[in-house]
């Protein structure tokens, strides 16, 4: 399928289209600018999402080529495009704070005291203060009014009354402060890029080799989905997979925050970037390159460093919105006051700097920590909506529940077959299926003394169940419409029996054998042991409605619900039916949060004002939520609701610190009180204060 895009404008060196795949919630910007600067004879590429525009600065002529990129690119490709960087940010310069003007602007302080001529004074102020007046015209002639617009002026004004100290003092003042900035937003991007891990480069794999099963040591973007990957003590796991054989501990604390190592056995599922401490395991790699684990994590950095929040684009209009007012004082106080002093010591107290760096900032320090605490937050955006959100919806299965199932019961329709061989035949067929229902009957067959009963291969029918032969007799297992409908099983004869499973809530798994109905086994899905006390912290957070969703008969859904403390129940829904409660929800002027991890959850968690995946989730799911949790824990719901109740917290009293102390820093240089000087010494010291309080962060 071809993607949307209309060609609005062309000249011999410049492109201009409308790219409706800009659209899709999840198309990152910095990605797809990164991604189409590759291609040759592309001199620079700008994009305005908003307005689904894409501008190209061509040095020959190529549209037809553009328009083909354009047609066919999908986010998996652009993903994959950089899945071989340590850190796949392109917004972030890794050009480090330059302390040269700090340097050149206290050395034209300290010279310009010891010398006595004039003319001399001018120049050594004037060359130092250059760079600065040069910024400020610059500015002033393409954006208009802004604070580096009276930055400039406020110097050239001291310069002017040849008040060389003044000027000196004030530039180097603002070096300081531009170097104390540049610094603490770099700090703020490097603690963003600890979390992109750099990409294991080479891997153990299992090859055949003249015959014979080896080792083989390849490059780690050549691993391929299904293969065999060996690691041993001390190495970084390069895949997302399942352990195939073996035992061992495994340290996940780049991860998912946990500091202790967890113990992973056979059939567990194990995640890229973390390291085996004790043992050695042969991985079934699920997700290799982009797919995996790390990869979703620099996409998720990409997005937390190019997005902005309403919050944010609020106070760059307000900072930029007080410029005027700023000269509008200047300019009242020199018609009265007639003083020049009076009117740089104005131009000096500016809302901006601390208004639009410190807010930035303080997003970017809970995105760090949030994420050394296994919770991915997409951006600045997520972190607002989650702390408006005052609805939370939760799917039940894999968020409320373990998502863990047990086998419970064991019942044989045949005097042929005991309980026993009816789980030892359905683990036999099941044991390399890395599904839930696979995983539990496995389990409860080892705890019961397993006996492998030999098969023919097994046919794998996704989201139905399994297929193969025993002794040379069909053997059908799965859901009841696979087993009943598609194989044509009669089930008349045991209804009963299947219905009172049913009615005391047991999922159910269908064995047939030789055409017949062999027999069932019943799983059940527990509550996490922690889900009511998350419930009742979610309340004391400030949520009023907490909302379960579930495919289950209202009864049992009540019983849950009683149980932990939920408002609302909507049972026995179909996949489709989510998105459009959330939509519902919304329209009623909820604001809401949905927690989901299915594969059809990825429509409500899209819809919601903030989608929630949990650690166990299809990648779909992950790929469209704003949050992602890497810690199989419904506590860290609660936590990312604790950040984003104090970051947005911590912004506000940001905010209201930054307008009223500059207020009086203004109110105070416009009567006279403050000399510029002492009101760039104050300006700066406030800015430095509040990022420094920003990038310190929300304490958890």
């Amino acid at each position: 399928m071809s993607n949307k895009f209309i060609k609005v404008h062309q000249t011999s060196s410049r492109l201009r289209y409308k790219y409706f795949l800009l659209k899709e919630k999840f198309i990152d910007e910095g990605i797809l600018k990164k991604y189409l600067e590759k291609i040759k004879h592309v001199e620079s590429v700008r994009i305005n999402k908003k307005a689904y525009s894409i501008i190209f600065e061509i040095n020959k002529d190529i549209t037809s080529e553009i328009e083909s990129i354009l047609s066919k690119l999908t986010l998996d490709e652009l993903l994959s495009n950089c899945q071989n960087e340590a850190v796949c940010v392109s917004c972030i310069s890794d050009e480090e704070p330059s302390i040269k003007g700090m340097v050149r602007a206290s050395s034209a302080l300290i010279s310009e005291r010891f010398v006595s001529n004039n003319l001399l004074k001018a120049s050594i102020t004037t060359s130092a203060s250059i760079p600065l007046l040069i910024d400020g015209s610059k500015e002033l002639l393409e954006e208009g009014l802004t604070s580096k617009v009276l930055e400039s002026a406020a110097v050239a004004i001291s310069i002017y009354r040849k008040d060389y100290l003044a000027a000196n003092s004030t530039n180097m003042m603002l070096e300081l402060g531009e170097y104390i900035e540049e610094t603490t937003v770099h700090k703020s991007d490097d603690l963003l890029k600890e979390l992109a891990k750099p990409n294991v480069e080479e891997a153990w794999v299992e090859k055949v080799v003249d015959g014979k099963i080896t080792e083989v040591l390849i490059k780690s973007n050549e691993v391929q989905v299904g293969d065999i990957v060996v690691v041993g003590i001390g190495n970084t796991i390069p895949v997302d997979g399942h352990i195939l054989e073996g035992t061992g501990s495994v340290n996940q604390v780049s991860m998912t925050g946990e500091a202790e190592p967890v113990v992973r056995y056979r059939g567990d599922r194990v995640i890229s970037g973390t390291i085996v401490e004790e043992g050695r395991f042969r991985i079934w790699a699920e997700h290799v390159g982009s797919d995996t684990a790390t990869q979703r994590i620099k996409h998720y950095i990409e997005n937390s460093l190019n997005e902005k929040s309403s919050v944010q684009l609020k106070a760059n209009k307000l900072a930029n919105k007080l410029v005027p007012v700023t000269l509008g004082l200047a300019g009242v106080s020199y018609i009265f006051a007639r003083d020049f002093e009076r009117v740089a010591s104005i131009l000096q107290a500016d809302y901006s700097c601390a208004l639009k760096l410190a807010t930035p900032v303080a997003f970017k320090s809970t995105i760090s920590k949030a994420g050394h605490n296994g919770i991915m937050i997409k951006g600045a955006k997520s972190i607002e909506a989650l702390s408006n959100a005052d609805t939370f919806v939760f799917d039940k299965t894999g968020t409320l529940t373990c998502g863990e199932l047990e086998v419970i019961s064991v019942e044989s329709y045949s005097d042929d077959w005991t309980e026993e061989e009816v789980l030892n035949l359905t683990a036999s067929t099941e044991e390399h299926y890395f599904h839930p229902v696979a995983e539990a009957v496995v389990k409860a067959a080892k705890e019961r003394g397993f006996v492998h009963m030999h098969h023919e291969e097994v046919e794998f029918i996704v989201a139905h169940g399994v297929k193969t032969e025993v002794k040379g007799k069909s053997v059908v297992i799965g859901s009841r419409h696979f087993v009943e409908d598609d194989e044509k099983i009669d089930f008349s004869e045991h209804k009963d029996k299947i219905n009172n499973s049913l009615k005391n809530g047991k999922t159910l798994l269908y064995i047939g054998y030789d055409e017949k109905l062999l027999g069932t086994i019943g799983l059940s899905d527990e509550l996490r042991e922690n889900t009511k006390e998350s419930i009742s912290k979610l309340r004391k957070l400030g949520v009023k409605n907490i909302i379960m969703l579930t495919g289950d008969t209202k009864e049992k859904a009540k019983l849950i619900a009683d149980e932990i403390g939920i408002d609302e129940i909507r049972a026995e829904l179909l996949p489709q039916d989510k998105a459009k409660i959330v939509k519902e929800l919304m329209s009623e002027g909820k604001k809401v949060a949905f927690i989901g991890d299915g594969i059809n959850d990825a429509p409500a968690l899209i819809s919601a004002h903030v989608g929630i995946s949990m650690s166990r989730g299809a990648d779909i799911a992950k790929a469209t939520a704003d949050i992602s949790l890497l810690k199989d824990d419904i506590a860290c719901v609660v936590e990312a609701k604790e950040y984003a109740n104090k970051t947005m917290n911590l912004i506000n009293n940001n905010f209201n610190a930054t307008v009223g102390i500059n207020s009086c820093i203004l109110a105070g240089a416009t009567f006279g009180l403050f000399s510029p000087i002492v009101t760039a010494v104050l300006h700066n010291g406030t800015t430095i204060g509040l990022l420094l309080n920003s990038i310190r962060g929300v304490k958890q």
